[in-house]
């Protein structure tokens, strides 16, 4: 399994190129992408056209204590001068408590793998 934020998501489904649509590509013709819930809010936020593709995608349920674990890390990263949006940090919690890969190409995401033990794709 991996899974994929709503940076790499929304460039997928725009036909943009980079290493994470490609990844993207590969992981959704393999059946083994899976979507943490926040992006599929976020996405949903952008456009309602998406709702049917994202119908045919597993979600990531979230596992006890993944408000508090969420909440501790984001509390962490920011401690440290950190950025971490809500959002992310949500995207980045999923991720971690199903040790599932993150595809993505928004850049924050790196002080959730160096601190928080996120692996990105």
């Amino acid at each position: 399994m991996i899974a994929a934020d709503t940076s790499a998501l929304i460039a997928f489904l725009e036909g943009l190129l980079g290493r994470d649509v490609e990844q993207l590509g590969v992981a959704a013709a393999s059946g083994n992408l899976v979507l943490p819930p926040v992006t599929v809010v976020e996405v949903l936020s952008a456009s309602t056209q998406l709702q049917a593709i994202l119908l045919n995608v597993t979600l990531l349920e979230s596992k006890p204590g993944y408000w508090e674990r969420a909440g501790q890390n984001r509390r962490l990263l920011r401690e440290k001068g950190l950025k971490a949006n809500l959002g992310d940090t949500l995207i980045a919690q999923s991720c971690i408590d199903h040790d599932v890969p993150l595809i993505t190409r928004d850049g924050d995401f790196r002080h959730f793998a160096k601190h928080c033990g996120l692996t990105l794709a």
